[in-house]
């Protein structure tokens, strides 16, 4: 049987996947597709593709998907406002910034903050799609470039 895995288009494909994860993201899928072989390169561009893939669906979809998880059970209710109370500690920096604040809280590559963080947030504010990706977007190519270089160092971008 044909196996992707240790191939070329198996590390994109892992590295890709990787990254839409919630919590590891691109932070993640970066070291893992360096580790498996892949050029540091093609790893950064594979990682904010796929990084990015969720983001319009989150700003167009989650307050729907909320509502639905809260009608289902309490217990997935419960969750859900976690998860709002999660957004809603951030709204303050991307409400006095807006561009530059949805940017930097998606930039800083730590855990509570990313793409997922940034889409959610961009949705409880109500901001429109062509507003927030474009933020949510530079915050992570800069993630991207600032794991990049932390793991690796600047020659490798070079």
């Amino acid at each position: 049987m044909f196996s992707l895995w240790g191939t070329v288009w198996g590390n994109i494909l892992m590295t890709f996947l990787v990254s839409m994860v919630p919590v590891i993201e691109l932070r993640g899928a970066i070291p893992a597709a360096v580790l498996a072989g892949l050029d540091i390169r093609v790893a950064l561009i594979t990682a904010i593709i796929g990084n990015l893939v969720p983001v319009p669906f989150i700003i167009i979809f989650i307050r729907k998907i909320f509502k639905w998880l809260q009608a289902k059970s309490q217990r997935l209710g419960n969750m859900v406002r976690r998860m709002e109370a999660k957004a809603d500690a951030k709204k303050a920096q991307v409400l006095k910034y807006e561009f530059w604040g949805l940017m930097i809280l998606v930039a800083i590559p730590l855990p509570g903050t990313g793409a997922w963080t940034g889409a959610l947030v961009a949705a409880m504010l109500d901001m429109q799609l062509k507003r927030a990706f474009p933020a949510i977007a530079a915050g992570v190519v800069t993630a991207g470039l600032i794991v990049t270089i932390a793991t690796y160092g600047v020659s490798v971008l070079i």
